[in-house]
């Protein structure tokens, strides 16, 4: 299963992060996807809401860095992503550039 983890802010609020298959074919190895919510049933229920309908967390194997945290608080949407692979120094994307359908454009 894929990994992932949460933090909690001190303001109550939590940031899941969550390893997946790519649901386009932007990144072969996956994407590491990181939402702002103000519970995990709530990150969560966003993400379903956006078509990944099989996203689930099962402990807090990879919770998210401070980095991490830092840039989705900074980000007005609260749901952001890049590639899996941790080797590149890939900005982080809207989750509407994930979802977006290629054939469209």
């Amino acid at each position: 299963m894929s990994a992932g983890g949460f933090s909690k802010l001190p303001n109550g609020t939590v940031v899941v992060a969550l390893n997946l298959p790519s649901p386009a074919a932007h990144a072969p190895a996956g994407v590491r996807v990181l939402v702002h919510a103000q519970n995990r049933a709530r990150a969560l229920t966003r993400l379903r809401n956006l078509g990944l309908r099989a996203v689930y967390l099962r402990g807090n194997t990879a919770p998210p860095t401070p980095d991490e945290i830092t840039a989705v608080l900074h980000h007005p949407d609260g749901l952001i992503w890049r590639t899996a692979n941790t080797l590149t120094l890939e900005l982080w994307h809207p989750i509407k550039a994930l979802l977006k359908d290629p054939s469209r454009t």
